[in-house]
């Protein structure tokens, strides 16, 4: 039986993409060594991050002045990081779910925080709108992608402060205009790699400006100056991100990946909102197209273990909902086939003929 993969993180890769990465850990480049044992200053791996890295700035376009970096920690590391390098007095956050939550909590150990909306009373179901920024904030930092909610901010914000996202579940989705931001980071395992390394695009004028200390592995400039060598980086893990970067080139760039987006969103809300047994858990306008969640109706809440077991039957993997929100997830990130939301949709049409 075929299987097909959503999970929320670690992500669905193409099948290309895994298949040169096993091939690469048994030989890499027919040096006889595995990937996961060469030095990774050796004159066989600089290539790799040397392509990844390019790579990361075709495709999105990075302008000049900017840095790719490739670290380990995740995200949450970075939600400290990001405090430590540009906080100076004050910062704004978007409040838009657990993520976002956790990254306010770093901040404030590093000065005043001031959360400038949330949708934290209506369990996180949509994007709040019409809030203001303090001018005198150093940075907004937002979260474009909430994977536990499926809430989505799917354009660059405006603001008259510096902007600085966590776009881990969403980055290569869709063309970003990289200079309305100081950072973007996103921890790999969402919509990239394996996990192990995470992404950040930083502005490079905007470092060392923070009135203090840094330690030197928390400091970006380190990483900036030796070119993501400052300590041994996860080589597996950015590997593979160089041949999903490879892969997403060859089907057109992220504007092809975002036209797939919404052709896979289409097929599966329009089945959410049509079959009588289901419904979608947030406002429409700020629907996520990379994590869609969807409940049973109250009415046929009594079916939602049935449902899980039918589905899993069927070969849908991963489709149980966070706990914080329950029912379904069905996360399409940029590997994720239009045929396997096909085959979610047949599953859920076949489920309502039985009951």
């Amino acid at each position: 039986m075929k299987k097909y993969n959503f999970n929320a993180g670690p992500c669905i890769l193409d099948r290309s993409v895994i298949e040169k990465t096993a091939q690469a850990i048994l030989d890499f480049n027919g040096i006889g060594l595995s990937l996961a044992e060469i030095s990774h200053r050796s004159k066989d791996f600089q290539p790799v991050i040397d392509e990844a890295e390019a790579l990361v700035k075709e495709l999105l376009e990075v302008p000049e002045g900017y840095s790719v970096l490739f670290l380990g920690g995740g995200a949450s590391l970075e939600f400290c990081m990001i405090p430590y390098n540009f906080l100076k007095k004050k910062a704004a956050y978007l409040n838009t779910g657990v993520w976002a939550k956790k990254a306010m909590k770093e901040a404030k150990l590093f000065g005043e925080v001031v959360e400038v909306a949330s949708s934290a009373d209506a369990n996180y179901t949509f994007i709040p709108k019409g809030w203001t920024v303090p001018e005198d904030a150093d940075y907004l930092h937002i979260t474009t992608n909430n994977t536990i909610y499926g809430t989505e901010i799917r354009k660059d914000l405006d603001v008259p402060v510096r902007l600085i996202a966590d776009m881990s579940s969403d980055i290569f989705s869709r063309p970003v205009d990289v200079s309305k931001y100081d950072a973007i980071y996103a921890g790999a395992q969402k919509n990239l790699s394996m996990a192990g390394v995470t992404i950040v695009i930083v502005k490079n004028d905007a470092l060392g400006q923070a009135p203090r200390e840094i330690p030197t592995m928390l400091d970006y400039r380190t990483h900036v100056e030796k070119g993501s060598m400052f300590n041994t980086p996860p080589v597996v893990p950015i590997y593979t991100a160089m041949e999903n970067l490879r892969w997403m080139k060859a089907q057109g760039g992220v504007k092809a990946m975002d036209k797939l987006a919404q052709q896979r969103a289409e097929i599966v809300y329009g089945e959410i909102d049509r079959n009588k047994l289901f419904r979608g858990t947030v406002a429409e306008e700020d629907r996520s197209v990379m994590n869609l969640c969807f409940v049973m109706n109250d009415e046929y809440k009594e079916l939602e273990k049935d449902f899980l077991d039918f589905a899993t039957s069927k070969g849908m993997v991963g489709v149980k909902g966070h706990r914080s929100v329950g029912g379904f997830r069905a996360s399409c990130y940029n590997a994720q086939t239009i045929e396997g939301c096909q085959a979610l949709v047949a599953c859920m049409k076949e489920f309502e003929k039985l009951h």
